[in-house]
């Protein structure tokens, strides 16, 4: 990639998102720069109780603490909502003789009953506090913690995690053996890839983050490279129109039109006229050439017949972004036309067909990428061209280090990867973007926002969250054209921050 985004965790600090060792790290420097490490514990469980309280109203509550530090911070939310009046029961994984360090020590001060760790713990319970395990699990649950998690999920009492549900990775999101849902996670000091990523995301509810007193200034030595998806990453480098703004200034997008499947990338080109490029071109198959210039009023339509007019039409430099997959077909013409717009080394967004022709050979994609470029597969477009093992973090962005070019791994949790390692977890898309052509949209606003000067990690992450919000702002009843007529809300919305 030619183009590096000036993104820096230094200065978006609250996006970071921590996997749980470097959790560890933090908590650990933290204590070398003079923080008490059983201060953080206390400020951990007050702000559990503290966001209990705010939640329900007082009913009993059952605490289960874990034998580690996630059991500790149970104890202490325990006692300070004991202290507020609740009627409080803790069920302890293992005997108090056997916890250690600051766990031991909150569990020294409370003063109250402990019950055997059992589902019979659960008889009574109006709210549960899960604090067995936290973000670090790295086994599947076992014993009597496997047992009792799957009498919570099956009692549906409602629930508040510390860090996460018990059972879930903090680094990936994955269950491991069993989760119960919660309504309400309190973590800590940053958010973990797992609360965003599915299924994780899906089990957590409500996530509040809380400040338990380590310095941001941990954050230099950890050198985080993940964060969730938010303005506060690229609007300081978002390209708004300026005064002596001109349409080519603003970029052209060519963009590849196919001879089947027209509606595609005609909402490609809405899409990318709504997001600000200052021309939109289409070339279209001389065959369906009519449907294209009758029905498109925001983009110039071109005719053309072979590779050779494609490539006259890369020929004018001022058509700064190619954007080639939406509609454009799966197989050898459409592999020639993807060829021949990376062969220019400019700015080029690929999905859909131009992805799936190279199924078979995707290497010979892989080594034709000089410039900048961004993919936005599907999942099943992704299997295609990639075989990874692993999380979906760690798929994205080893496929992206393979390929030399921004992956945008489109779904729920879209996932946007860096050859360098640095990713972004989106977490604002709703359920109605679930429909057929939103990637077709999407494609077109990563276009445009390339057109028009972004680097190409930060183009991608800003138009994922711009299609959330867009989606979002329309709201049940989406279909994706109505997503182009939609942004401007939110673009005015954002210049208003």
């Amino acid at each position: 990639m030619s183009a590096v985004s000036p993104i820096q965790p230094s200065r978006e600090s609250n996006l970071v998102l921590l996997t749980p060792s470097q959790m560890d790290a933090a908590d650990r420097a933290a204590e070398a720069n003079g923080v008490d490490g059983f201060g953080l514990m206390e400020a951990a469980g007050s702000a559990v109780a503290v966001a209990v309280g705010v939640r329900w109203l007082m009913r009993p509550v059952t605490v289960l603490c874990g034998p580690g530090n996630n059991g500790g911070d149970g104890f202490v939310a325990a006692r300070h909502l004991a202290a507020a009046g609740w009627p409080v029961k803790v069920a302890l994984l293992g005997s108090r003789e056997k916890l250690t360090g600051e766990a031991a020590h909150a569990a020294s001060l409370w003063t109250g009953a402990i019950a055997p760790f059992s589902v019979d713990s659960l008889d009574g319970a109006g709210i549960v506090i899960d604090a067995i395990f936290g973000a670090g699990l790295s086994r599947p649950l076992d014993g009597k913690a496997l047992l009792l998690v799957e009498a919570l999920k099956a009692r549906r009492i409602p629930t508040c995690a510390i860090d996460v549900p018990s059972g879930l990775d903090g680094a990936s999101g994955i269950v491991r053996g069993a989760a119960a849902p919660a309504e309400l996670t309190v973590t800590f000091f940053r958010k973990k890839p797992g609360h965003l990523l599915f299924p994780g995301r899906g089990l957590c509810g409500e996530v509040v983050t809380a400040d338990i007193g380590i310095p941001d200034t941990v954050l230099a030595d950890i050198a985080p490279n993940a964060w969730e998806n938010g303005p506060d990453l690229w609007l300081g480098n978002y390209p708004w129109p300026e005064p002596e703004s001109y349409k080519y200034k603003r970029g052209e997008v060519l963009i590849l039109g196919g001879e089947g499947i027209t509606g595609a990338s005609r909402m490609t080109a809405l899409a990318a006229a709504r997001a600000g490029a200052g021309m939109v071109t289409l070339a279209a198959p001389a065959k369906v050439w009519s449907i294209y210039a009758i029905s498109l009023v925001n983009a110039i339509v071109r005719s053309f017949d072979s590779l050779q007019d494609f490539e006259a039409l890369l020929a004018d430099v001022r058509r700064n972004v190619i954007a080639i997959g939406p509609g454009a077909g799966v197989g050898s013409s459409t592999r020639q036309f993807v060829l021949a717009a990376l062969k220019t080394g400019r700015a080029t967004v690929l999905d859909a067909d131009a992805l799936t022709s190279f199924a078979e050979a995707p290497q010979d994609l892989f080594r034709s990428i000089v410039g900048p470029c961004v993919l936005t597969p599907h999942a099943g477009e992704f299997m295609r061209l990639f075989q990874f093992d692993g999380d979906k973090l760690e798929r994205v962005r080893n496929a992206a280090q393979q390929c030399g070019a921004i992956v945008v791994l489109k779904g729920p949790d879209t996932v946007i990867a860096a050859p360098d390692g640095r990713a972004i977890i989106n977490s604002n898309a709703p359920p109605q973007l679930a429909t057929g052509g939103s990637g077709d949209v999407l494609t077109g606003f990563v276009a445009a926002l390339l057109a028009q000067g972004m680097a190409p990690f930060e183009a991608a992450a800003a138009a994922v969250w711009l299609h959330g919000a867009a989606a979002t702002e329309f709201g049940l009843g989406l279909t994706a054209q109505d997503l182009p007529n939609a942004l401007p809300q939110v673009l005015r919305a954002l210049k208003r921050c």
